[in-house]
């Protein structure tokens, strides 16, 4: 007697006949082709799962664009100014692998809500910090928070999207960072205008509490992949930290780890830096700076969309080693700039902004498809954020070297970054075409 295997539905389907035969691989919606079929093919529930990223980035570059008017007002050098950074980026690491646990035990959009409301909640708290300290203790309770956002949302959204078009999905997906890094530039601007620094810091710091609005319409609206919450619930090593570590996947977990340790620590040396960059070596005011930084974005936004289509087109593993190339030959142009040629150094921020960019575009749907469902939270949450604590290590690294090298000097290191990123590929399976369950 022969048995069929009855196909699962998601709530948004309405099948004719229940008992259908589950076909090996789901075929596209025929909706699905043109510039937006990645859009139309991750269904109803899947756009609402897409976004949060924009606050995410938000919160984080209240930071880097406060950072003089903080130094100044607390009296740090250098090095003590990159350790805010830092310190946010290790502590994420752990943040990030708690919330992926989390999102592998009780569910993805819950786990989200937790994160959104913790890096919401004590960045409005630096705002409020008395001292250098009470600062550095909220900057790194905020990195549990931020740590995990991404891992998180990344992995929702990839488990509604088609393999066909997860990596343009993610990719944009990924835009709204730069649309985040947009807004943060342009309250900066207009509160840094309006008000003292030494009052205006604290401002931008407390408008951090918008993304705790997001919280609201996630509980509503949003919900986890209905088949993948499902093969997450069967499975008896949901959650496991040790699952990842075992020897099918350790080579796996250890070259993600190298990968995002370099792609990190070039990005956030940038991230961190260029701001202050322009200021103090380049002595541009508060409004000259918002306008180099919005050609650096414009950038930014065309190159995670334009990453996201070649990750799709090209595989996962060529579209990181073509930009992170591309990505340390424009820092070294970047900083290595005559003085008085601001023209050219506005000029350069665009294609800068675009390779830095373009090369996060395929991460989201890369670390994603390395992972079974039930590990794939607790492993993306984990290699993502642990590269990233150990990638923290180049913002300090540029802030201390900066006193004999001068910034522009020191950010020649991210570049480093950039290499350390091809070496790891080096130890990863192309993942292009995966189908998640």
């Amino acid at each position: 007697m022969s048995t069929t295997r009855t196909r699962q539905h998601s709530p948004d389907e309405r099948p004719d006949r229940p008992d259908r035969p589950e076909r090996p691989e789901r075929p596209e919606r025929p909706d699905a082709a043109g510039a937006f079929g990645w859009l139309r093919a991750l269904g109803p529930r899947g756009r609402r799962a897409f976004g949060g990223y924009a606050l995410d980035s938000y919160d984080f570059f209240t930071l880097p664009l406060s950072m003089v008017a903080v130094a100044a007002a607390f009296g740090l050098d250098k090095g003590q100014t990159g350790l805010l950074t830092t310190v946010t980026l290790v502590v994420s690491a752990v943040g990030g692998a708690l919330a992926g646990v989390l999102a592998d035990r009780v569910g993805r959009v819950r786990a989200l809500m937790i994160t959104v409301i913790t890096y919401a909640l004590f960045t409005v708290l630096c705002g409020f910090a008395p001292n250098y300290e009470t600062l550095l203790v909220f900057r790194a309770l905020q990195g549990l928070g931020f740590g995990g956002e991404w891992a998180v949302g990344a992995i929702l959204v990839a488990e509604y999207a088609s393999a066909r078009h997860r990596g343009r999905t993610l990719g944009a997906v990924q835009s709204a960072w730069a649309a985040g890094w947009a807004l943060a530039v342009i309250v900066y601007t207009l509160v840094f205008q309006f008000f003292d620094a030494d009052l205006a810091w604290r401002i931008l710091f407390w408008t951090g509490a918008l993304p705790a609005l997001l919280v609201f319409w996630v509980r509503r609206h949003v919900e986890d992949a209905p088949q993948a919450a499902a093969a997450r619930v069967a499975s008896p090593e949901r959650g496991s930290l040790g699952a990842v570590f075992r020897p099918a996947l350790l080579r796996t977990t250890l070259f993600a780890i190298l990968l995002s340790t370099g792609v990190q620590g070039g990005y956030y040396t940038l991230a961190t830096w260029v701001p202050t960059f322009l200021k103090t070596e380049r002595g541009l005011t508060v409004v000259g700076t918002g306008g180099y930084l919005t050609l650096l974005i414009s950038g930014a936004f065309l190159g995670y969309l334009t990453g996201g289509h070649l990750t799709d087109r090209i595989g996962r593993k060529r579209n990181i080693a073509l930009f992170a190339v591309l990505s340390a030959a424009a820092v070294l142009a970047y900083t290595q700039i005559p003085a008085g040629a601001n023209t050219l150094l506005l000029v350069l921020g665009f294609p800068l902004g675009f390779c830095m960019s373009a090369i996060f575009s395929g991460f989201g749907s890369f670390l994603a498809e390395l992972y079974p469902t039930p590990v794939r939270g607790t492993g993306q949450g984990l290699t993502y954020n642990t590269g990233r604590a150990i990638g923290a290590v180049f913002p300090a690294l540029v802030g201390f070297l900066s006193e004999s090298w001068g910034v522009g000097g020191a950010l020649v290191f991210g570049a480093v970054g950039y290499g350390i990123a091809v070496v790891a590929l080096l130890g990863l399976p192309e993942t292009r075409g995966k189908e998640l369950g």
